[in-house]
């Protein structure tokens, strides 16, 4: 089993996690090989984006993160608080040990943020929010990321995305990466993605 630690910081948006907690925990129950999916925060209870307060299975500093395989971060809204943690040195820190670790990193929208703070993102490619004239953006650049415009980037064990309707793609991007392209299509065919073959 694969096992996959979801960082759910203060502000984040619902949607964003859901994707992650929807694709894996649809591979548990029909795919090859099925990811366990632990939430994690720096503190106990969390607001979500819009209001929505949720507990995570445990807190960033309890955690062995040699146990995990891959690293998944919803993106969130600076009015509701997103930067406070996504921008903790503590979650930094976790960040630079996935990628040193060489394990797969899943971002959407400002998820990618945080990656250019912990200095992982210097001269790779990225993308990040593409509206808002691109601020974001601009951001992720002065962290040394190589933006482009594309819906979703790969670059490495790194899987960046411009906003909230390129969920889906990450998590099944985030999915493949972690199993294999067969196992993501079966969980696809499973969840309505793709059309089943004939009888």
């Amino acid at each position: 089993m694969k096992k996959v630690l979801l960082f759910l910081a203060q502000g984040f948006e619902e949607y964003e996690a859901s994707v992650f907690t929807d694709v894996l925990g649809w591979s548990r129950v029909v795919g090859d090989i099925p990811v366990e999916v632990v939430t994690a925060g720096l503190r106990p209870e969390i607001q979500c984006t819009w209001s929505l307060i949720v507990k995570p299975r445990a807190l960033l500093k309890d955690l062995d993160l040699d146990t995990f395989d891959a690293l998944a971060i919803p993106g969130g809204f600076q009015r509701a608080g997103f930067y406070e943690d996504a921008y903790h040195e503590n979650f930094l820190e976790a960040i630079r040990h996935f990628n040193e670790a060489g394990k797969v990193i899943a971002s959407i929208c400002v998820g990618a943020l945080p990656l250019g703070k912990s200095g992982i993102l210097q001269g790779r490619k990225a993308t990040t929010y593409h509206l808002l004239n691109g601020m974001r953006r601009k951001q992720l650049a002065d962290f040394g990321a190589i933006v482009m415009d594309q819906h979703v980037v790969v670059d490495g064990n790194v899987i960046t995305s411009t906003g909230p309707a390129t969920g889906l793609e990450v998590a099944f991007t985030l999915l493949e990466m972690l199993t294999t392209p067969e196992n993501a299509n079966k969980v696809k065919e499973a969840m309505g993605f793709l059309a089943p073959e004939p009888l």
